[in-house]
C-alpha cells in the first residue's frame, strides 16, 4: 500500500521545513522563479478553459497542473512553506531567520517568474502589441481591477475581506502540499494534491502567487490599478492572510492534532518518509523526496 499514515506525514512536514530553510539563496531564488511562473501558467490555461466553455468551474479543474509540477519538480512555493517551516522552527530544527530568509528570496524568486510570464503572455495575446482584441486581455484587465479596486471601493472592510480570502485560500494551498505526503506513488500524490487546490481556485480565494501574475499582467494591459493598489489592497494584506492561514489551519492544528501519535514516538521526524522515498537531490540529504522540498 502507497498510504503514509498522519503522524508520518507530520513528520515529512517538519523534515521538508527544515531542508527548505537550508537551501541557497540562488536556489530559492531560480526555484521561486519557476514557480512562479508555472502557476502563471496553470492561472491563463484556467483563465483560458472557463472563457472557451463559458464555465468558471472547467477552469478550477484544470488550474492544479501548475501546482502538481511544480511539487513534482521540487521547485518553491511561498505560500506552501507558511505551513512547513515554522514546524521546522517549532522543533527546533531551523530558525526564525533561516524561515524569514526563505521566505524573502522566495517571494523575489516568485515575482521575477510572474513578471517575465506576464510580459510574454501579454505580447503573446496582443500580437506584439498591435491587437488588443483577444478576449484574455479584459478578461485579466477585470481580474486585476477586481483584486484591487473592488477592495479599494469597500475601504477597511475590503482589507478584511482580502485577509479573509487569502486565509481560506492557503488553508487549501497548504493542504495540497501535506496531501502530496500522505502518498507514496505519483498518481497517488497527483489525486491527493489535485482536490483541496481545486477547491480553493474554483470559490475564487485569493492567492499571493497567482495575484503576482494576474494584477501585474492587467496593468500592462491598461488596467486601472497602480502600484499603491496592488499593495495596499491585494499584496499585503494577502500575503498576511495566506501566511496566517497556512501557518494556522494547516500547520499548527494539524501538529497539534498528529503530536505524539505512534508513527511520532522514537523515530526522528520524517524519518519513515525518508528511507521509503527516493533521494534529496542537490539538498544533499540522502534519502528525502525532492517533493518535501517543494512548496
Amino acid at each position: 500500500m502507497d498510504y503514509v499514515k498522519p503522524g508520518e506525514v507530520l513528520g515529512s512536514m517538519i523534515e521538508a521545513g527544515k531542508t527548505k530553510a537550508e537551501l541557497g539563496i540562488m536556489q530559492l531564488i531560480v526555484r521561486g522563479s519557476l514557480g512562479g511562473a508555472i502557476l502563471a501558467c496553470a492561472t491563463t490555461l484556467a483563465f483560458t478553459a472557463a472563457a472557451q466553455t463559458k464555465i468558471p468551474m472547467a477552469g478550477a479543474i484544470l488550474f492544479p497542473v501548475g501546482f502538481v509540477m511544480i511539487i513534482l519538480l521540487g521547485l518553491e512555493l511561498v505560500t506552501g512553506s507558511f505551513a512547513l517551516i515554522p514546524l521546522a522552527v517549532l522543533e527546533k530544527q531551523t530558525t526564525i531567520r533561516r524561515m524569514l530568509g526563505n521566505y524573502f528570496w522566495v517571494i523575489l524568486g516568485h515575482l521575477i517568474g510572474c513578471a517575465v510570464y506576464a510580459a510574454l503572455y501579454g505580447l503573446t495575446i496582443t500580437r506584439m502589441g498591435t491587437d488588443l482584441s483577444n478576449p484574455m486581455v479584459q478578461t485579466l484587465i477585470t481580474a486585476s481591477e477586481g483584486k484591487t479596486t473592488a477592495y479599494q471601493s469597500l475601504g477597511a472592510e475590503g482589507l478584511a475581506l482580502a485577509f479573509i480570502k487569502a486565509m481560506l485560500c492557503n488553508w487549501m494551498v497548504t493542504l495540497g502540499a501535506v496531501m502530496a505526503m500522505t502518498s507514496k506513488s505519483t498518481s497517488g500524490k497527483i489525486l491527493a494534491m489535485w482536490l483541496p487546490i481545486l477547491t480553493f481556485f474554483g470559490q475564487g480565494f485569493e492567492h499571493t502567487v497567482v495575484n503576482f501574475f494576474v494584477i501585474p499582467a492587467g496593468m500592462m494591459l491598461g488596467a486601472n490599478v497602480t502600484m499603491a493598489d496592488w499593495w495596499v489592497w491585494n499584496g499585503i494584506p494577502v500575503l498576511l492572510g495566506n501566511f496566517a492561514g497556512g501557518l494556522l489551519f494547516t500547520g499548527l492544528l494539524f501538529y497539534l492534532s498528529q503530536k505524539g501519535s505512534r508513527s511520532q514516538k522514537g523515530s526522528k521526524p520524517g524519518a519513515t518518509a525518508a528511507a521509503e522515498l527516493p533521494g534529496r537531490g542537490e539538498a544533499g540529504l540522502a534519502s528525502t523526496p525532492a517533493l518535501e522540498k517543494s512548496v
